[in-house]
């Protein structure tokens, strides 16, 4: 009788697979409480003081992509992904989101018929100034327990990280 909680015969602090009882302690401590897991907390404690504050019926991928067209303007899918730090397979669904709820709208380009471009509409504009303060309180309640000289650190860290794995898929 075998439940899908039960663990595999031979699984446990026991089984060692190959390796020192301690080595693997330490490997899955890593695994549940390293960076990763530190990541996805964070981005669970941002995710839920963002539902705190925004009062507009926007998440924050959303807002970030109504955000990139407000500050640079009409571009095509691709480039925005680039400038939100979305891939393919994020921002498709939230532009089709964002489309179908009348925030934006896709057009042709005049210079080159086969690609399609992206623009706010009037209340995709709006929805970006009336959201814009309180995505700002978001950050910062999420930061509010670091001083100026430990935010900066914070981001040029995160910086450094991402921008290291820019460097690696180019």
């Amino acid at each position: 009788m075998s439940g899908a909680d039960e663990a595999p015969a031979g699984s446990g602090p026991s089984a060692t697979a190959g390796g020192d009882d301690a080595e693997i302690r330490a490997l899955v401590r890593r695994g549940t409480s390293g960076a990763g897991h530190l990541i996805r907390r964070l981005f669970q404690l941002r995710t839920r003081i963002w539902q705190d504050i925004m009062p507009c019926d926007l998440t924050g991928p959303q807002f970030t992509v109504l955000g990139t067209l407000y500050e640079h303007g009409s571009m095509d899918q691709g480039t925005l992904g680039q400038h939100a730090g979305l891939d393919k397979s994020t921002a498709a669904p939230i532009v089709e989101r964002l489309r179908g709820r009348g925030l934006l709208m896709t057009r042709r380009d005049t210079a080159d018929a086969r690609r399609k471009l992206l623009d706010l509409t009037p209340e995709g504009r709006q929805m970006v100034i009336k959201a814009a303060s309180f995505a700002a309180q978001v950050d910062e309640r999420l930061l509010e327990t670091l001083n100026a000289d430990q935010r900066e650190e914070f981001f040029r860290l995160v910086h450094r990280v991402l921008a290291a794995d820019t460097e690696e898929s180019e």
